[in-house]
Formats: C-alpha cells, sequence, structure tokens
C-alpha cells in the first residue's frame, strides 16, 4: 500500500504516539498544542539544525541540516536534524558531488537518554524514509542529547523497524477516524505540556450512570 501525499502524517508524531496515543491525537488530530520549559528548551535545540541550506563538507564526509524525508509506504513525512554522509561505495549518488555517499541520520533531543524507545523510533522512522527515498540500506544512526551532550548509536534493528511500521499504522487509523483514545495516567503525565487539557486527573472519577447503578442498585439504561 502506498499513501497520497495529502495523507501524510508528521514523522515527530510516532515520538509523541509511542510515550501516549492520547497526546498523539490531541497535537495531530484535534490540533491543540501547549508550551511548557520543555517544549520551549526543545525549539531551541532544534533552532540550531533546521537550516535547509546548510552543507558542511569535510574530506569524506558531507553534513546537511533539516533535510526534509518522506515515505509513501509509511505516510510520513518531515525534517532530519541532521544527516551525515560519508563516502561508501555502497552508498547513494549526491546532486553536486563526486562518488557514493552513505548515509547516517542524528536526531536532535533536549534532554538525556530514556529508558523507553520514543526517540529511537523516531530516528528509525527518519532513516527509513531515507532509505525508501535514496535506495539505501541504514543499518544505523545516532540520538545527540543536549542536557548530557553526548551521543548514543542506534542500531536499527528489525524489532524498532516493525515498531515503526505497526505505529504509523495505527497512527493513520486514528487520524482517519478523527479518535482520540482515552486517557492512560502514568508518571510522564505530570511534566506533559497538555496536561490542562488532557486533564488525566478526571479519569479517576466515577461516571453518573456509575454513581446511579450504585445508589439504586441497579443498572440504568
Amino acid at each position: 500500500m502506498e499513501y497520497a501525499e495529502d495523507d501524510f502524517l508528521m514523522i515527530s508524531g510516532i515520538q509523541h504516539f509511542s510515550f501516549c496515543p492520547r497526546q498523539w491525537a490531541l497535537i495531530h488530530v484535534e490540533q491543540q498544542w501547549n508550551e511548557n520549559i520543555k517544549t520551549m528548551e526543545g525549539n531551541i535545540v532544534h533552532e540550531h539544525c533546521h537550516d535547509d541550506d546548510f552543507i558542511e563538507k569535510r574530506g569524506d564526509l558531507l553534513i546537511v541540516r533539516g533535510l526534509r524525508v518522506s515515505s509513501r509506504t509509511l505516510g510520513v513525512t518531515g525534517q532530519c536534524d541532521v544527516v551525515e554522509f560519508h563516502r561508501d561505495d555502497n552508498g547513494c549518488r549526491f546532486h553536486g558531488y563526486d562518488g557514493f555517499w552513505q548515509p547516517f541520520p542524528i536526531e536532535y533531543k533536549r534532554g538525556i537518554s530514556k529508558q523507553i524507545d520514543a526517540d529511537r523510533l523516531q530516528l528509525c522512522c527518519q532513516a527509513m524514509c531515507l532509505e525508501e527515498m535514496m535506495g539505501v540500506t541504514i543499518k544505523e544512526g545516532a540520538l545527540f542529547y543536549h542536557e548530557t551532550h553526548r551521543r548514543e548509536n542506534v542500531a536499527l534493528t528489525k524489532e524498532l523497524r516493525d515498531e515503526v511500521v505497526s505505529m504509523t499504522d495505527a497512527m493513520h487509523q486514528y487520524f482517519r477516524r478523527g479518535y482520540t483514545p482515552k486517557v492512560k495516567p502514568k508518571r510522564g503525565c505530570t511534566s506533559c505540556s497538555l496536561k490542562e487539557i488532557c486533564l488525566p486527573v478526571l479519569c479517576k472519577k466515577k461516571s453518573a450512570k456509575a454513581y446511579y447503578d450504585d445508589a439504586l442498585g441497579e443498572k440504568i439504561l
């Protein structure tokens, strides 16, 4: 199956969806957004990456910032923060430069490395887009965390790729239906910029119907 460009979703959404499908739906289906200190810091970090005109050559290395990518197979589009192209006979052609070049995507993040795979899935999705566009195989990419100033190399495994396919498929299904999942409170809710919109605390309240059922000892139809 291939998606039309009008149906493309944002690659960055997979990071939201992995963290919380409801957060993703509030942002991408309902078009709701709210800033907090973490989102503002993230914007500042990415301002230095998305320079569409930036290409730097250092010997056998090309560095490209803000490279726009997409995949008709996954139905997604977006920008890579940085892609390093290393001279490699197994790579692809790069317009304006002789030889063959192997892409190595790098995603910049504001905090520190996380146990959940949200950031790794976003990076993997970018790599899968590059593979489809350039006809290459990308086995590895990297995450650069601003708080620690360390690069974490990420093996783009079959498990990560399968998860990307599964999540993008679910995202498209939710988007077509205009569906926002119910809230499932977790530790991360307190730091979410959308907590005042999502109102996760309300899920702990009983419904009026449940109250009447309990009070009358019968089911209200």
